[in-house]
């Protein structure tokens, strides 16, 4: 067999890969050699996005919907440069993607010769944005790269991994491997003394506080037990709502950034942070530095590189977070004890008054449409109004049912094509994607995708008429505003022309008869006039 064909055999065969992303071009052709219809089908479908960057954000929002790698077959040079953007979301957010390249032939590169595609070098050039990017100088090597980039998948901090493969070796005899089994990996345990110790700190604690991470969702019934058991009030950050399901009496959600949350951190006399970064977009949106620690710092995280950023701790374990949770849940059950938890996180939620603030408001009649109607839905949301308010106003039944770009990068344009990639991964759940009128115009072609695929991805288009959220910095900065106040085109007619179902609506009744008439084949684009929306509600 090819070197590329053998690599469509490992992604299949040993890593159970059934979904590829990728827009084929004449460097790449000989993987499709190996993944083409007829009688040499692999069995891996594949989903042709319209730009590469869409094709990144896909696998993304597969990966964090599955909780597998997301796949993607790149050509060189500008594919690599156009699906950076979406690596680096993914790096940010420790999503397990696996990006696959070609490259110019083995012999020309670092020539500088101007050849298709040329970079000066592409391999230096993504490093930065992937846990590691390798290039292949041997067909034979091809089976040894791949485990390493599952085992950072599997046991390590995920995030993209990238191979580049030359194109004279694509087509490269290469002989069977010795075993097409995968390595079975065991994640690091924490160690017993310093477990213990946390667990001492923990019992003797009178106002403990717990802060979940993304890194705990694999184990939302040791996260349950942990909390409960302990009696605690525990903050779940936005890649980590829906670990201890709806609206449970322990969760603060990814309300950390606010002043009664805050205070929270600060009287706790000990803070248990497991699987999380600390980082500013999870608790310190308001860009402050406002958030601080007033107890003892115990961290878990698998990264030992992170347990020394953000918030010093008193107490670091490298470990896995969910063995972890297993193993303090064992401890805590044994003999649960009393922290006036539910008590303390009542007050809180009492502070805070979500439901009440003027700033959220306009959103709370949406979430709760969203909520009588598609109550088991995957929500993905691009930067924009909608999602920043979900951040704090919503409750999830089960981890992998939330997700965005607002975290860690940042981007625009994530929205759509997350969502995509999430049908694809689940698709007995329905996804609605949340965007605003600016961001979706980065990746609005991938509109036609979703028509092809025929995937019944509901997107809530959030129309304010330009970059809200920067027009409110300007004003605040005193700063005149430009560049914020954009052109809109007529989205209904461009939903018309990709052939995907549209409507407009302006109030909350209107919004739950669309979504409840919408088609179930395809997708539907239901847009929402802000203004008329909001006026709606002061009747």
């Amino acid at each position: 067999m090819t070197c590329a064909e053998l690599l469509i055999r490992l992604l299949r065969d040993t890593y159970d890969v059934d979904t590829v992303f990728g827009i084929p071009g004449v460097h790449t052709v000989e993987l499709y050699r190996g993944l083409g219809g007829g009688e040499t089908a692999s069995g891996i479908r594949h989903v042709t996005p319209r730009h590469e960057q869409g094709a990144g954000f896909m696998a993304d929002g597969y990966a964090r919907a599955t909780g597998q790698p997301g796949v993607c077959f790149i050509i060189t040079g500008p594919g690599m440069t156009n699906i950076a953007t979406a690596m680096g979301q993914a790096l940010a957010d420790s999503v397990p993607m696996l990006v696959i390249s070609s490259v110019n032939r083995h012999d020309t590169l670092g020539r500088g010769q101007g050849r298709l595609h040329e970079l000066p070098s592409q391999q230096q050039l993504i490093a930065g944005l992937a846990r590691f990017s390798h290039t292949l100088l041997e067909p034979q090597a091809l089976p040894e790269v791949l485990a390493r980039a599952f085992s950072v998948f599997e046991v390590g901090r995920p995030g993209p991994v990238h191979i580049e493969i030359p194109i004279d070796l694509l087509d490269a005899p290469v002989e069977e491997p010795a075993s097409w089994r995968r390595t079975s990996l065991a994640s690091a345990s924490p160690d017993l003394e310093a477990l213990e110790k946390a667990g001492d700190w923990l019992r003797q604690a009178k106002c403990p506080l717990v802060l979940l991470g993304g890194g705990c969702i694999k184990e939302p019934s040791a996260a349950r037990s942990m909390v409960e058991a302990l009696d605690a009030p525990a903050v779940t950050t936005i890649n980590a709502k829906g670990l201890l399901g709806i609206d449970h009496p322990l969760d603060l959600g990814a309300n950390a950034s606010l002043p009664a949350v805050r205070k929270l951190a600060i009287d706790a006399d000990v803070v248990l942070a497991i699987g999380t970064e600390l980082g500013e977009t999870d608790y310190d949106v308001v860009f402050d530095d406002g958030f601080s620690l007033g107890g003892r710092l115990i961290r878990v995280d698998i990264d030992a590189e992170q347990l020394a950023r953000n918030q010093p701790a008193d107490l670091a374990l490298m470990a896995d977070a969910g063995l972890t949770l297993k193993a303090l849940a064992s401890r805590f059950s044994q003999t649960p004890l009393r922290k006036n938890g539910e008590e303390r996180t009542r007050a809180t939620r009492e502070a805070l008054a979500l439901w009440q603030d003027p700033a959220f408001a306009p959103y709370v009649s949406l979430f709760d449409t969203l909520r009588d109607t598609l109550p088991e839905a995957i929500l993905v949301g691009d930067s924009c109004a909608t999602t920043y308010a979900a951040n704090h106003l919503v409750s999830q039944p089960a981890t992998r049912r939330f997700f965005n770009a607002s975290t860690g990068y940042g981007t625009l344009g994530y929205g759509l094509p997350a969502a995509m990639g999430a049908s694809l991964g689940k698709p007995e759940l329905p996804v609605v994607a949340l965007v605003g009128d600016g961001g979706i115009m980065f990746t609005l072609t991938e509109l036609a995708c979703a028509v092809e695929e025929a995937l019944p991805v509901l997107i809530l288009l959030w129309h304010n008429q330009g970059y809200e959220e920067i027009r409110r910095y300007m004003d605040s900065a005193d700063v005149p505003r430009l560049g914020v106040d954009i052109q809109a085109p007529d989205f209904q007619m461009l939903a018309a022309g990709f052939g995907c179902y549209a409507r407009s609506v302006g109030d909350p009744e209107s919004l739950a008869e669309a979504i409840r008439e919408r088609p179930q084949q395809g997708p539907s684009l239901i847009e929402i006039d802000a203004a008329a929306w909001n006026a709606s509600l002061q009747e």
